[in-house]
């Protein structure tokens, strides 16, 4: 098992204990304004980043919630300095998605607004409602379970040439770069938990095959639900080509089999190392001429 990657708000250190809280700040639409579809003038792309982009808010929201269910269970300095770092990196992801999501509405993208509701609203206490109701197990499962998603599409973002080679809005491929960094920085944090306070196995693999099985058939659905909001990606033949290209290009293939392995009885998300392809991002984006430099606050 590897060391979970952190280390200092300039995200360089080499001896990382915990997840950097990076504070940023992203200029979409600056200083040149955005394309309607964005990702490579690609209909499907473009949507398909809508509405990952619309879900990460209010899905992170709630897999800090699940954490925190379990918080006075969770005994371990260590651990506990983990989650102080899983919380903060998701609530800064949230915060920067909201202004990316704000953009994509005002640019046509109207069902990200599916996803965007105050805190306060009605929408928003139905779903703590039914987090609630539901065992802390499970929902602590299913956000183990999702970050192992986000983590499997952040190291595909970053150690693919193809995908970053990829034409796309400078700005979100920035945030993108940044987020999927800190995807594998805490990556296994929620898993740590769940296994700190005795979640049973049997019940981490059930939660994942479930969702699992629900993969391809939920993302092609949301991604025809925001495009039909859109008059400009009504071109079926278009766009039939482009789902088969997302599914069979770069960014997907293979997915689904490296997705299965969270369903092998002992799996843990640091079988998989990634840690040389952190380090080598974080020099990227976050050295003293990194990329990213800029829009550190």
């Amino acid at each position: 098992m590897t060391n979970p990657i952190a280390g200092s708000t300039n995200g360089t250190s080499p001896a990382p204990m915990y997840p950097p809280v990076r504070r940023m700040r992203f200029r979409f639409g600056e200083p040149k304004p955005m394309n309607r579809h964005f990702v490579e003038g690609d209909i499907v792309l473009s949507h398909l980043v809508a509405v990952l982009s619309g879900a990460f808010p209010p899905g992170e929201e709630s897999f800090i919630r699940s954490v925190r269910r379990f918080s006075d269970q969770v005994t371990d300095p260590e651990l506990k300095k983990r989650v102080a770092g899983f919380i903060g990196q998701e609530s800064v992801h949230g915060q920067e998605h909201r202004r990316l999501n704000e953009k994509l509405i005002a640019m046509g993208y109207r069902y990200v607004r599916v996803y965007t509701f105050p805190k306060d609203s009605r929408r928003q206490r139905i779903v703590e409602r039914i987090e609630r109701a539901m065992p802390g197990y499970v929902h602590l499962a299913a956000t183990a379970a999702a970050e192992h998603y986000t983590a499997t599409l952040a190291e595909r973002v970053l150690s693919s040439e193809q995908v970053q080679a990829i034409s796309g809005d400078p700005e979100v491929w920035h945030l993108l770069n940044w987020h999927a960094v800190e995807e594998l920085e805490h990556k296994s944090v929620a898993f740590d938990v769940y296994r700190a306070v005795g979640g049973p196995e049997w019940i981490r693999i059930a939660v994942m095959a479930v969702i699992y099985a629900l993969t391809v058939p939920m993302v092609t659905m949301e991604v025809l639900a925001s495009m039909a909001t859109d008059r400009t990606a009504w071109r079926p033949i278009t766009v039939a080509r482009q789902f088969r290209e997302l599914y069979t290009g770069p960014l997907a293939r293979g997915m689904l089999a490296k997705l299965r392995v969270y369903l092998r009885p002992g799996f843990h998300p640091d079988d998989v190392d990634t840690d040389a392809l952190v380090q080598r991002w974080r020099e990227q984006l976050f050295s003293a001429d990194g990329e990213l430099v800029g829009h550190l606050q």
